[in-house]
């Protein structure tokens, strides 16, 4: 290496075949501004002499098997990285470094930006002097085994834009910490103990488009302000202990890409404002208490290719309006209570029934493993006809009823009439009379024989020669049912003969009840 003094750039990267020691030769390269040999095979320790390379800016060593020797945890090869003032990029994540973090950190050159040890193995705290990196831009922690808070101290990274401590066993707070980064751009923090509220000052954050804080104990509802963030890609809230409801303020994310809110205690309805972020590429709501129907409104997600909404409480139907969503690749509505036929155009050619189990009452394709909706036709149908059909014929049943009470009413009424007229002596009692005996019987139609008069004529008692007696007092009856009878006896036909026999007058009528005989 001793060879090609003059070297600045050496790119090694990504070769597999490239495996061994790192040469400590290669710091006698001095002019090396750049070493790159990330991706390849390298094993054994970190060269101690990195010191030697006053020009080096870039250390790339990421995704190797480096290892160095440490004592009290500290690694040898640090300290030299610190004569090396021009450095602006330190790489050596993806490797098994194990140790602690050393607390010279903070002495590293001002010129640093990127400064990634993820995946390292790294143990013990973050150091409070993480703090003193004022010129870092890109932090990479994460997965490590970093326990405890994260210091307040990397509240003085003004000039932060991307933090990564996700995949730790950190804690505490440190949501309020970060609030005053406004040059954040990508902050992940997935993976650990944090178990605080989520602050409302992220929303002043303006620059953060990528956000990460799945698998926490975040606690406490989204508070309202955080939907303010319009310019945010992608956020990740999923696997926490996030309550409350989404509301419709979440329409204002109009240029995100990625939501995932699964695994929470989220309790609403889904607000159909989601409908408006027409940049949505992966939604995911899954494994909450969310309730009501799925909005017909998510059909204007022209760009989504994965939806999950399983393990709800959903009801209603799965819009067929859906259908239209083209570069749908995943979808799930399982464990819901949905019912309903299952779209069957679209991408919905693709699904199998899984992503339709253990719901209230789907139907549709057979290759969906549920029942065919012919019933659901039918039943439809069946409630258009009760919807029309049953007012007529309830209304025709209530004519028929009134018809036939009418019926029976008059049919008493003429049996009352009936029964008023009715001549308790049998037929085949009834004797023929002439004028003669009707005259004898009643002296001649002498006065003597007048029972009454009134404006029908005359009534006379006689008893003819047989003994038989005209009329007789037979017992009271009512001034009503008299005077039904004189109209009864007024409407027949009688003969000259015996136009002087005629009803009683309606002032006796209460005292007496006439029975005749009459022969025409």
């Amino acid at each position: 290496m001793s060879s090609v003094s003059n070297l600045e750039q050496l790119h090694l990267w990504g070769n597999d075949n490239l495996n061994g020691n790192i040469p400590e030769s290669i710091c006698n390269v001095s002019n090396l501004k750049t070493i790159a040999l990330g991706a390849n095979s390298f094993s054994g320790h970190i060269p101690n002499c990195f010191g030697n390379l006053k020009f080096l800016e870039n250390l790339l060593l990421w995704k190797n098997n480096l290892t160095t020797p440490t004592s009290n945890g500290q690694w040898s090869f640090f300290p030299s990285l610190l004569n090396c003032t021009s450095l602006r990029v330190i790489d050596l994540s993806v490797n098994p470094l194990d140790g602690v973090l050393p607390t010279s950190i903070s002495n590293l050159s001002a010129s640093l930006g990127n400064f990634s040890v993820g995946e390292c193995n790294i143990g013990g705290t973050i150091p409070r002097e993480i703090g003193g990196l004022n010129g870092v831009y890109f932090l990479q922690l994460n997965s490590n085994n970093f326990i405890g808070s994260v210091p307040a101290t990397i509240a003085r990274l003004e000039n932060l834009q991307s933090l990564s401590l996700g995949g730790n066993k950190l804690q505490g707070p440190i949501l309020h910490h970060l609030c005053g980064l406004k040059s954040l751009y990508d902050l992940s923090l997935d993976v650990n103990e944090f178990d605080e509220p989520l602050p409302a000052c992220l929303s002043d954050l303006t620059s953060l488009r990528k956000l990460s804080l799945s698998d926490n104990k975040f606690h406490s509802p989204i508070p309202a302000s955080f939907w303010s963030l319009e310019d945010i890609l992608e956020v990740d809230l999923s696997s926490n202990y996030f309550n409350g409801s989404l509301p419709s303020d979440i329409g204002n994310l109009k240029v995100i890409t990625r939501l995932d809110l699964s695994r929470n205690l989220l309790s609403s309805d889904i607000p159909r404002a989601l409908g408006s972020l027409s940049g949505l590429q992966l939604m995911s709501l899954s494994h909450n208490r969310l309730q009501g129907p799925i909005p017909d409104s998510l059909r204007d997600l022209m760009s989504l290719t994965s939806l999950d909404l399983s393990d709800n409480n959903l009801s209603g139907v799965i819009p067929k309006s859906l259908e239209k969503l083209g570069h749908l690749e995943y979808f799930n509505v399982s464990s819901n209570r949905l019912e309903g036929e299952i779209p069957s155009g679209g991408s919905f050619t693709n699904f199998t029934d899984q992503p339709f189990l253990n719901n209230y009452a789907l139907c549709g394709s057979p290759r969906f493993r549920v029942s065919p909706c012919v019933h659901q036709h039918h039943k439809k149908t069946l409630l258009h006809a009760l919807r029309y059909v049953l007012p007529i014929f309830a209304s025709i049943i209530i004519v028929a009823a009134l018809i036939i009470v009418c019926i029976q009413l008059k049919k008493k009424k003429k049996s009352t009439k009936s029964a008023i007229v009715e001549d308790p002596i049998p037929l085949k009692e009834w004797k023929r009379i002439s004028y003669d005996q009707l005259s004898k019987g009643t002296d001649g139609f002498s006065e003597a024989n007048i029972l009454g008069s009134g404006s029908f004529g005359t009534v006379y008692s006689g008893t003819l020669s047989d003994g038989t007696q005209v009329a007789q007092h037979q017992k009271k009856i009512s001034d009503r049912r008299c005077r039904r009878l004189i109209r009864l006896v007024a409407g027949l036909e009688m003969s000259s003969a015996l136009s002087k026999v005629v009803l009683l007058a309606c002032t006796r009528c209460s005292r007496f009840h006439l029975r005749f005989r009459f022969v025409f």
